[in-house]
């Protein structure tokens, strides 16, 4: 569950915070590698995979940020969280190199300073990056809810029981679209936001936190990286891409270069008039879902969620909802979806296909890479 932050107007403006955090907090120390004293402050390190960061844990346990999760309203759409945070570190990986940082979840921005920002800028709050409320409440008049959220990852450098931040990323999550009501428990409207000021109100927000992040004593010296991600409506069944990123570099106070990022996300199969990004790919899924159906004619439904980086596929997510749950069921019908996802999907990229019903995942085949193989799990067997 997200965390969010409201405005309700009850004799003047009064803002209410709520949600849980993120169960990640869990113990990797068996494929962690220790590298300290149990005297002092214990750092482990575990591998996310072939190209990916290693990542640093204090004490056996994963590090999670405090900002984790906030939002500055109801409206937040799910799926937009995996590629929040999945696209960021991919932005990452141009300026902090996985073979010279380890990754930990941003630590330096707190709760209370990410809520002052989040919340609309007044003379209560003055720290706040939103603009102030202009009064009106028309769809193209009223100022509307650009930054719904922050994510912060840090990339350190070091060895044993001495790591320093050596950099870090920020994705700020701006709105494409912004809800609202204009009256209590009323109906609700919704003011759409175009790309260009999408662009225009993330820049002007990144330099203004870094410009604050540089009187930081810790942040006054490392590079800083910022990606501007465009959230996707809150009922869209695919995740928001990042459109932009810079980096301020060292005791710089100002990103001065922004680089465009072309990102694409689709669900297959399309429905109305969509087109398919790659009518390739399209083919390709069609004959994988026809194939598994004509043999179990018994399943609710076959979707696949497609990035494309650059014009070219990047990863694909399939999800199949079965109707069966006999073990010796699930796991016939595995080893089927594995030798359809060999001949009909895509070699080249990382693949996920998860398999179950509506209330729980019965197995899992995925390769992490384009020329890795693939890996089966098939849930409550061996």
């Amino acid at each position: 569950m997200k965390k969010y932050l409201q405005i309700i107007a009850l004799a003047g403006a009064m803002l209410t915070l709520s949600g849980c955090g993120k169960l990640k907090d869990s113990s990797l120390a068996n494929n962690a590698t220790t590298t300290s004293t149990a005297k002092k402050k214990s750092y482990q390190t575990t591998n996310t995979g072939k190209n990916g960061y290693t990542v640093l844990m204090k004490n056996g346990r994963y590090v999670i940020s405090p900002i984790a999760g906030l939002t500055a309203t109801d409206n937040d759409n799910s799926v937009d969280t995996r590629e929040l945070e999945r696209g960021l570190i991919q932005i990452s990986k141009n300026q902090f190199s996985p073979n010279q940082y380890v990754f930990q979840e941003g630590q330096y921005l707190d709760t209370s300073t990410v809520i002052d920002w989040l919340i609309r800028k007044s003379k209560s709050n003055p720290k706040g990056l939103n603009p102030a409320d202009n009064g009106k409440n028309g769809p193209d008049t009223r100022n509307p809810i650009y930054l719904e959220e922050i994510v912060e990852q840090d990339y350190l450098t070091g060895s044993g029981s001495k790591y320093q931040l050596g950099g870090m990323s920020l994705g700020l999550a701006m709105n494409s679209v912004d809800y609202y009501q204009k009256k209590r428990d009323g109906a609700e409207f919704k003011t759409e936001i175009s790309r260009a000021e999408q662009k225009a109100q993330g820049e002007k927000i990144a330099n203004e936190i870094v410009a604050r992040l540089r009187k930081k004593k810790a942040l006054k010296n490392i590079p800083i990286t910022i990606g501007l991600f465009s959230k996707t409506e809150k009922d869209s069944l695919v995740g928001g891409t990042y459109f932009a990123y810079g980096t301020a570099a060292a005791n710089s106070s100002k990103i001065t270069k922004w680089k465009s990022v072309s990102e694409k996300m689709q669900v297959l199969p399309t429905t109305g008039n969509e087109k398919a990004i790659n009518s390739d790919d399209a083919s390709h899924f069609n004959d994988f879902k026809a194939a598994i159906q004509n043999y179990f004619p018994n399943i609710s439904g076959v979707t696949a969620t497609l990035r494309y980086d650059n014009g070219k596929l990047a990863q694909e997510n399939i999800s199949i909802t079965t109707q069966f749950y006999g073990y010796e069921q699930i796991q016939s019908f595995t080893r089927l979806v594995l030798s359809s996802a060999k001949k009909y999907l895509s070699n080249n990229v990382p693949i996920e296909i998860k398999i179950g019903s509506v209330d729980d995942v019965q197995a899992l085949i995925a390769k992490e890479t384009g020329d890795s193989d693939y890996q089966v799990h098939v849930y409550g067997g061996e």
